[in-house]
């Protein structure tokens, strides 16, 4: 099992395919998994590095606060372990988070981004009230407590009724995840800093892609993102929530291929 050490956390991540590099970040409460119908199509002709995040999958846990700037230091370590200088970030929810701060903090480091079903403003106020009880509900009763809530935070409605095996196998996913990591790194969401200003610098090219129905963090957000970023490219699935890679992965996964033809 592929490990780098980032401080004192053990990070592990998966190596697939050979060429342009793609670091890959997957959304709050999942895993490398998340990403399992796109691997294979992009390592025909890149090399993809799929990366739990701390606190998930098999990544060690997390014991102290953080920011999501240590995140971006998580996937450097990885980058340095491999011997990777620059590389195309690609990243969902926190992972698209992880990868704004990147481009921002390191530029050197990224070649591009591909960004799905993020945001780079702050939180509102009434989202980091929202999560504060949802935390505060894990913490007394555990995440199965919240899984049906979290679900339809995770997922469209229409796949909710139409894919009840995946989700039925995600709500298993969020169950299993360590609790104490998941919370250190809830507030780390909720006390983020705001991007969007910063936005205006970049010029790396950049692609914006969100689910249509994700009501975790909906289109606006993601269309304020590209409007951004010089020569952004948007693009919004059809019958997809919050994790699109799972809903509609044909979509998705032909939106970034397109994409990456064109580093």
């Amino acid at each position: 099992m592929p490990i780098s050490k980032s401080g004192d956390i053990e990070i592990h991540y998966e190596v697939h395919g050979e060429g342009i590099p793609i670091v890959l970040g997957h959304s709050f409460l999942c895993s490398t998994r998340m990403w399992e119908p796109q691997v294979s199509p992009l390592a025909e002709q890149y090399q993809v590095i799929n990366i739990d995040a701390r606190g998930h999958g098999e990544s060690g846990p997390v014991t102290e606060s953080m920011t999501l700037y240590d995140m971006v230091d998580d996937v450097i370590a990885v980058m340095d372990h491999l011997g990777i200088e620059k590389a195309v970030w690609g990243g969902l929810s926190i992972g698209g988070m992880v990868a704004m701060r990147a481009a921002i903090k390191y530029p050197e480091r990224v070649l591009g981004m591909m960004l799905l079903d993020t945001d780079a403003g702050p939180e509102t106020a009434f989202i980091c009230f929202k999560y504060s009880a949802m935390g505060l509900m894990v913490k007394l009763m555990g995440v199965n407590s919240m899984v049906g809530a979290i679900s339809k935070l995770m997922f469209a409605p229409s796949t909710i009724r139409e894919q009840k095996e995946l989700v039925a196998y995600w709500k298993d996913q969020f169950n299993s995840v360590h609790v104490p990591s998941i919370l250190i790194m809830l507030e780390a969401l909720k006390g983020r800093d705001d991007l969007l200003t910063h936005l205006d610098n970049l010029s790396v090219p950049t692609l914006v892609l969100v689910g249509e129905q994700d009501q975790s963090l909906p289109p606006v957000r993601s269309k304020r993102i590209s409007d951004r970023i010089k020569g952004a490219e948007y693009v919004e699935i059809d019958d997809a929530g919050h994790l699109s890679t799972l809903e509609q992965p044909a979509d998705v996964t032909k939106a970034m291929l397109d994409f990456m033809a064109k580093i």
